[in-house]
C-alpha cells in the first residue's frame, strides 16, 4: 500500500531547531479548562486561596498543561519539516519540571528534533521543548516520541477523511494549507539559530520547598497508591482536543480512526498521561512536587460511542531517597484489561 506523499528522510533534518514565536501568557481560566479536560480537582489548580496555602502565585497548572504551548510551538515543525508520514503514533512522554506553572506566565519554547531512529524499518522521532519564563531560566523540558507511519496499516483514502473533517486552516502530515489562519502564522518561527550559552535552570523552582500533605517519614518502598477508576467518554476527547489543540481526527471521528488502522476512536496518550499525573498529586498533595513524569505507551484506550472507555491507575513506592527526601513511583495504567502503560514512573520530591 503506497503513502499518500513521498516520506522524507527525516534523519537528515535531525538537529532542526527554532525557537517559537512570541511568548504563551498563562491564563487563570486556561488553567481550570486544562484541569477539567484531564479530570484533575485537586484544588490548587481551580481556588486560588488553596493554591497560595502551598506558596504558589497563583493557580498552579497540572503537569501535563506545558504540552499546550508546546504542542503550539510545535506546529511548525510537523506542518513543514517532519512531514510525509501518512499518521502519527505517539510512543513515549517525558517531562522534566523545575519550575510549577502557574496563572500569569510568560512562556518562551524553543523546538528541536533531537532524535530520529529507526526501529523496525519506520521512524520514531523525538522533539525536546525546552520552555522558559520571562527571566530566561528553564522551567520545563518535554520530550516527545512518536511513530511515523507510511501506508502499512493505513488506508490511502485517509488523506481525503482527514481534509473533510479537519478543523479549518490545520495542517495534517504537510498536507493542507494554513494561509489566512492566525494560528499558522503564530508558529512560524522566530529563531532557527540555537543559542551556544547553556542556559540555567529556575532558580525560584529550585528553592521552592515541597508541601506535599504526605510527609517523607511516611513512604516506604512497596507502599501502595489508592487504586483509581477512571472513565472517558466520547465527550471528553472532544472536549481535550479543544482545550489542548490536539486536532488528530483519531480522537473523534470513528471512520478517520478506522483508516488509520484503528478499531475505533482512542484516547490521546496525553489525556491519559494527564489523568496519571493527577493520580499522583492528590495522593501526594502537592502537583508541584514532580520533579520527572515519563511514561511508555505500550496500548491505547478504546473510546467507544455507546460505553465510553475505562482506564484503571494503580502505583506504588519504587524507591526512596533518604538524603534528598525523594522518591519515586511506578505507575500501572489498564484499559480493557490491557496496560496502557508499558512503563511509567514519577519522580517526587517531599516535605
Amino acid at each position: 500500500m503506497g503513502s499518500v506523499v513521498d516520506a522524507p528522510d527525516t534523519a537528515a533534518r535531525l538537529g532542526f531547531y527554532y525557537r517559537a514565536n512570541g511568548t504563551y501568557e498563562v491564563g487563570r481560566e486556561k488553567v481550570r479548562e486544562y484541569a477539567r479536560a484531564v479530570q484533575d480537582y485537586h484544588p490548587a489548580h481551580w481556588d486560588e486561596d488553596a493554591a497560595a496555602a502551598l506558596g504558589y502565585t497563583g493557580l498552579v497548572a497540572p503537569l501535563t498543561f506545558v504540552s499546550i504551548p508546546a504542542m503550539a510551538a510545535n506546529r511548525y515543525l510537523f506542518e513543514e519539516v517532519v512531514v510525509g508520514y501518512d499518521t502519527f503514533v505517539q510512543t513515549e512522554q517525558v517531562f522534566e519540571q523545575y519550575k510549577p506553572i502557574v496563572a500569569g506566565d510568560e512562556l518562551v519554547t524553543d523546538v528541536e528534533l533531537t532524535a530520529v531512529r529507526k526501529v523496525a524499518g519506520r521512524d520514531l522521532v523525538t522533539v525536546t521543548n525546552t520552555l522558559y519564563d520571562r527571566s530566561g531560566e528553564i522551567v520545563h523540558i518535554m520530550h516527545t516520541t512518536v511513530l511515523g507511519l507510511v501506508g502499512e496499516g493505513v488506508d490511502p483514502e485517509i488523506a481525503t477523511a482527514v481534509d473533510n473533517v479537519m478543523v479549518h486552516g490545520v495542517k495534517m502530515f504537510g498536507r493542507k494549507e494554513g494561509e489566512g489562519d492566525p494560528a499558522a502564522q503564530a508558529a512560524v518561527p522566530e529563531s532557527q539559530v540555537k543559542p551556544t550559552e547553556q542556559p540555567t535552570v529556575s532558580i525560584e523552582g529550585a528553592a521552592r520547598a515541597s508541601r506535599t500533605s504526605l510527609s517523607f517519614d511516611e513512604l516506604t518502598v512497596g507502599l501502595e497508591l489508592p487504586i483509581r477508576q477512571a472513565r472517558i467518554t466520547r465527550g471528553d476527547l472532544v472536549n481535550y482536543s479543544g482545550t489542548s489543540g490536539d486536532g488528530n481526527p483519531i480522537h473523534w471521528d470513528e471512520h478517520v480512526a478506522k483508516l488509520a488502522g484503528l478499531p475505533d476512536v482512542i484516547a490521546q496518550g496525553m489525556l491519559t498521561m494527564g489523568l496519571g499525573a493527577g493520580f499522583v498529586s492528590s495522593w501526594s498533595g502537592d502537583p508541584g512536587a514532580v520533579t520527572r513524569y515519563g511514561v511508555r505507551l505500550s496500548n491505547y484506550t478504546v473510546v467507544s460511542a455507546s460505553e465510553g472507555g475505562h482506564v484503571e491507575y494503580s502505583a506504588r513506592v519504587k524507591s526512596v531517597d533518604p538524603e534528598t527526601r525523594s522518591a519515586v513511583v511506578a505507575l500501572v495504567a489498564k484499559s480493557g484489561g490491557r496496560k496502557i502503560f508499558g512503563l511509567a514512573t514519577a519522580n517526587l520530591q517531599f516535605a
